[in-house]
């Protein structure tokens, strides 16, 4: 099955007067979507009681969660004190996950700053080998972890590097933002063949199944010449990417079941419903 959401909560949600995240799941039920992705993106606040009562409306109204880790976290620095605090932040948010019954946690390996590419790309994976070995020796050995493609020129993760990533851990899987990838190929993303260029470039490195069962953010960006600015909606008729072709090549292809998330700048739900809607019509 693919499914479909948002990450977060959608101004409509608030302005149709609901206030906690835990009144999502029936929400989301209702308009036909059955995914859900939470941000740790500013760190992880959320009370376990508060996680459980999300957990329990999710699993009610078989929402299938998903949770972003820490925005900061940057593999990339290999000072003893930066991995130490990279560790901290992936233990939280594992647990929190747990909390929350989800499985999937989204990361962003991290940045280059004025490091060498090759080599912080090399410090990116030998501290994720590390965490994850850590990670599993405390008993979180049950969790899929997202490596996100980025959308910035110096950030770490384009599609290559993802897809070396999710060859060092069974549990490391493909996060595809086709958003940041068009962002960071500058508009490299137009036609279906775009799409099945990317989507066996990804299946030579990450494999068939982490590809058929990859996570997917989708969303319109606006970019630089040095990548990603700004996250769009789908009014959006000039930057894209543009969903259709994408959504016309998973069902022609019919083995894929990617949990895809929409994070359209304050209409994600109803931009989720738009590209269920061009899925189920192709």
């Amino acid at each position: 099955m693919i499914r479909f959401g948002p990450a977060g909560n959608s101004q409509a949600f608030y302005d149709e007067g609901h206030k906690h995240t835990y009144e999502a799941p029936l929400w989301l039920y209702e308009q036909g979507l059955n995914a859900f992705e939470y941000s740790f993106g500013r760190g992880v606040k959320l009370k376990e009681e508060t996680a459980s009562k999300i957990r329990e409306q999710a699993d009610k109204y078989g929402i299938a969660m998903s949770v972003h880790a820490p925005y900061y976290i940057n593999l990339a620095n290999s000072a003893p004190e930066k991995f130490e605090k990279n560790l901290a932040y992936f233990r939280e948010t594992t647990a929190a996950a747990g909390f929350l019954g989800a499985r999937r946690i989204v990361f962003h390996p991290g940045s280059c700053a004025k490091m060498d590419r090759r080599l912080a790309f090399e410090n990116v994976c030998e501290n994720l080998k590390r965490i994850l070995s850590i990670l599993r020796s405390e008993g979180y050995d049950n969790f899929i972890y997202c490596a996100e493609t980025m959308g910035k020129l110096g950030q770490i993760a384009d599609l290559d590097e993802v897809g070396i990533m999710a060859q060092l851990d069974d549990c490391i899987y493909p996060a595809i933002d086709f958003g940041h990838l068009n962002a960071r190929t500058l508009g490299g993303i137009k036609t279906q063949e775009d799409y099945v260029a990317i989507l066996k470039k990804l299946r030579n490195s990450a494999g068939e199944e982490k590809t058929n069962k990859m996570h997917v953010h989708f969303s319109h960006i606006q970019y630089t010449d040095k990548g990603e600015k700004m996250h769009l909606t789908f009014e959006d008729k000039i930057w894209g990417p543009f969903f259709e072709p994408l959504a016309k090549l998973l069902k022609a292809n019919g083995r894929m079941e990617p949990v895809i998330i929409c994070e359209s700048s304050g209409t994600q739900a109803k931009d989720a419903i738009e590209m269920k809607r061009m899925y189920e019509e192709a």
